[in-house]
């Protein structure tokens, strides 16, 4: 498979490359040059595949042949030692816990298929590469966590001082060994200026070897499609019309559901629900696409104001804005509203949800005044209890922290402040 520059300025290149390089050369982002359709039988039959099987006809299409097909399948064994359960709430609202990996978030899966990737094209080679990523809050630990003494890797997290939740600082700021943490006076949208700033900047990239491990890789972004296809396997005998609600902030997430939708996935809409950071929300009733400030907010993962992958959404649909509504609808809710949503899901179904699950359980509820007959699945992207101060305020119920939780909550944060760009080139040129 080669990949394009979606700025349409560079040479096309292989995935190990686009892997490696993070961005292209013009700035652009990578997408694969062809999406090869899986046979219908694959998803007439999926309940009868185990999900490393799933995992690895979707995604061999994108990764071969840089990665032999028997190292796909180890990386791929590796990447999902873990569940992905549907927990039916109603007749028509269903969630995905997407929590149940090793920092309890979706971004899981992303950042342990990259960091083994990565290893694989690393291994014969003497030279560092340095994984630069920005962080609005999950993105981070679970970056750390899969790079983590990875050899010939090092990391350095930018993440904004104050937003993010105590115990998303600590799984990003404790782990040590090949990983650093750098704490940004500002918003996320200032850390993810800077790593795109360093991407090229030609002082240090003649020096260095510099990627990203934010959903702008290739290939943190689309092994994110593999549990939208877990979710059918376990709802298409029982539901028909299966429509996805995706808590959005840099819309990676969304953009895979709708690659494995162009596999064939049988997938009736996507609903991108937003906080107050509505960018999105706003350009599907103006088809005017205008970037702001982002805005703090208790569904942090989710505060961007100008989300990277929204040019793959316009590229999978050719930049066509009637024929991506008739695929994606978005809601714009604010903490008011988010903190009404915990407490309506607790109190109706006894189940403790996170502020972004809430909010993709509020797009739920908007989708379906007009849709009654779909079964709308929400994604719970991270547990409850890396937002403890937000959910047990509002639930009234003490919550018990996990062990992935427990290792972490004592440990002392390490981590540098930086408040500019002169000061992040500075660090890496000395570290």
């Amino acid at each position: 498979m080669k990949y394009y520059s979606l700025n349409h300025k560079a040479e096309n290149t292989s995935f190990k490359n686009a892997v490696v390089k993070g961005l292209a050369p013009d700035k652009g982002l990578y997408f694969p040059e062809n999406i090869t359709p899986l046979p219908k039988s694959f998803f007439d039959n999926i309940q009868n595949l185990s999900n490393t099987e799933i995992a690895f006809q979707a995604i061999k299409q994108f990764v071969t042949p840089d990665i032999p097909e028997q190292v796909l399948k180890t990386i791929i064994e590796e990447t999902l030692s873990f569940n992905f359960p549907i927990v039916n709430l109603s007749e028509h609202i269903s969630t995905l816990e997407l929590f149940h990996g090793p920092t309890m978030a979706f971004k899981d899966v992303g950042a342990r298929f990259m960091a083994r990737c990565l290893g694989y094209f690393n291994k014969e080679n003497s030279n560092e590469v340095t994984v630069l990523v920005a962080t609005s809050g999950d993105t981070g630990g679970a970056v750390a966590n899969g790079f983590l003494g990875v050899k010939g890797v090092n990391v350095v997290i930018l993440y904004p001082s104050g937003k993010v939740s105590d115990i998303q600082e600590k799984q990003l700021t404790t782990l040590g060994n090949n990983i650093t943490a750098l704490e940004v006076d500002g918003v996320f949208d200032d850390c993810q200026d800077m790593v795109k700033r360093a991407f090229l900047d030609e002082d240090l990239t003649s020096k260095m070897q510099l990627t990203s491990a934010n959903s702008i890789n290739v290939a943190r972004w689309l092994p994110q499609l593999f549990y939208f296809m877990f979710a059918y396997k376990q709802l298409h005998k029982k539901h028909e019309n299966i429509v996805f609600s995706v808590p959005s902030g840099n819309f990676g997430n969304v953009c895979a559901g709708m690659m494995a939708q162009q596999l064939g996935l049988p997938i009736k809409h996507f609903i991108a629900s937003n906080n107050e950071n509505n960018v999105v929300t706003n350009y599907l009733h103006t088809k005017e696409y205008k970037p702001k400030p982002s805005v703090q907010t208790i569904s942090n993962a989710m505060d961007v104001g100008n989300p990277s992958n929204f040019i793959r959404i316009k590229e999978i649909y050719k930049n066509n804005f009637d024929s991506l509504k008739t695929n994606l609808s978005s809601y714009s809710f604010n903490d008011i509203e988010t903190k009404k949503a915990l407490k309506e899901i607790f109190d109706n179904y006894n189940y403790v949800a996170d502020p972004h699950g809430a909010v993709g359980y509020l797009g739920c509820k908007a989708y379906l005044k007009d849709n009654k007959n779909s079964h709308c699945v929400f994604l719970e992207t991270a547990h409850p209890t890396k937002f403890l101060d937000v959910v047990e305020e509002v639930i009234k119920e003490k919550q018990l922290l996990p062990k992935q939780i427990q290792a972490v909550i004592d440990k002392e944060k390490v981590s540098t402040q930086i408040s500019t760009y002169n000061e992040l080139k500075q660090f890496l040129l000395n570290k």
